[in-house]
């Protein structure tokens, strides 16, 4: 019953990640059991089958050593039961794989963009460096200036290669299919609500199999943590 329930709410989630969630309650199942009832119940997740793409970045990009170091940007455009479409900024942490923020209005230029990331900086301020492709709100010169100012680098990826940002490529597929692709927006304001409320619960709920089927949250948790026991705070003396 569990299992359906979760299902039921979680519609895009497969057994692996329903027994990571079924282990966090409580239950001593292990995930032989779980497919064996998620296959009875006919709940196995649908997926397209995609073509193979030999496309794969030539150089080796930089990857992130900690939080907050390494961001990814995009967009993604959805349509309100109306049929007015909006945009929304995505953002992921390279590291932890966390959403620092979602943003969704009709129209996003560089301007939009740069105040949203200035609040974003409440975690640990902001990172080092941000991979984006060349877009005209991400390649002109008004968040050039913005990140110059805030000391941050932008990363671009070459022309045609979005697999350059595989981070960012990943977390909108997880968006589009858990969020975007099942819920019906009457207003701006309610996707706000709705892509907010999904941010929260994929950073501190949803298991990452990247993570070792961790939240983003908990991943964060420990590598601080971790990190404070490698590198003790010297003392000094006076």
């Amino acid at each position: 019953m569990r299992i359906r329930e979760i299902a039921a709410v979680r519609v895009r989630f497969g057994y692996l990640r329903i027994t990571a969630l079924l282990k966090r309650e409580g239950w001593e199942v292990g995930r032989k059991r779980v497919y064996k009832i998620y296959k009875s119940e006919g709940l196995e997740v649908r997926t397209r089958k995609r073509r193979k793409r030999a496309a794969q970045p030539r150089v080796p990009l930089n990857t992130a050593s900690a939080p907050d170091q390494r961001w990814s940007m995009d967009f993604l455009t959805d349509k309100l039961v109306n049929g007015r479409r909006f945009r929304v900024l995505t953002v992921v942490d390279q590291y932890d794989r966390s959403c620092p923020t979602l943003y969704a209005a009709h129209s996003i230029g560089a301007g939009s963009v740069a105040e949203t990331l200035e609040k974003a900086t409440g975690r640990s301020g902001l990172p080092k460096a941000i991979t984006v492709d060349n877009g005209p709100e991400f390649a002109g010169q008004v968040l050039d200036a913005w990140a110059y100012q805030r000391g941050v680098h932008l990363d671009f990826i070459r022309p045609g290669k979005p697999t350059e940002n595989g981070y960012i490529e990943s977390f909108n597929g997880r968006l589009r299919d858990e969020l975007m692709n099942t819920e019906v927006f009457f207003s701006l304001e309610e996707a706000r609500e709705k892509l907010e409320k999904w941010r929260q619960d994929y950073n501190s709920q949803r298991p990452h199999s990247a993570l070792g089927y961790q939240t983003p949250l908990e991943y964060r948790q420990q590598s601080v943590q971790t990190n404070k026991q490698t590198h003790p705070p010297v003392k000094t003396s006076h």
